[in-house]
């Protein structure tokens, strides 16, 4: 039987790509997970197929790094797979673990190897460009609730002693935002 495994590492991502892959590739049963690679959606999903999968069925996966963001993860998964009597195929040819010979096995080794460099280099570019970013004075992360305009309002209203419940309906934000901006003020980190 020829099981599928599909994984995205956000919730914003769309999984039907993958899906369709393998439901072409002649997938019986498919397992989809979304959100990050140390989520624990991934981990429990990526568990039941392999929990699913009997003596003699392949698991099929677009690419090797759908089965984990590090190489040990991968390697886990493969063994925990072949254990159980299994093989993993990947979509795009990378790896095919039906081929038990010293070279196929230093192959699934290797092609780990690179999923894990692949993924290093990602997280190390994604940094850089980060650390750029906040040195040319990017703002990072999500944007102020409140402009400086109605900062400088809300501190005025707070002097007038207008209550923070008050302010923070009139302002459309948590009272603990409010109280985040007067104790900024009041540390002097305005």
């Amino acid at each position: 039987m020829k099981i599928g495994y599909a994984r995205v590492s956000t919730a914003d991502q769309d999984l039907s790509s993958q899906v369709e892959k393998l439901e072409a590739a002649g997938c019986e049963r498919i397992w989809e997970a979304k959100l990050s690679g140390v989520s624990d959606e991934h981990e429990s999903k990526l568990n039941e197929a392999i929990n699913f999968v009997r003596d003699g069925d392949v698991l099929l996966v677009t690419r090797l790094d759908r089965l984990g963001r590090s190489l040990a993860k991968i390697l886990k998964a493969i063994e925990s797979i072949h254990a159980k009597g299994a093989t993993i195929k990947t979509l795009d040819g990378t790896l095919d673990t039906s081929n038990t010979s010293p070279l196929a096995r230093a192959m699934i080794n290797l092609c780990g190897t690179f999923a894990q460099l692949e993924r290093d280099l990602i997280l190390d570019r994604t940094s850089e460009g980060r650390e750029r970013a906040k040195a040319k004075g990017t703002h990072m992360g999500r944007p102020p609730a409140l402009s400086e305009k109605e900062i400088k309002d809300i501190y005025l209203r707070l002097d007038n002693g207008e209550s923070i419940a008050s302010v923070a309906r009139r302002y459309k934000v948590s009272r603990p935002t409010i109280t985040r901006y007067r104790d900024k003020r009041t540390k002097g980190l305005e």
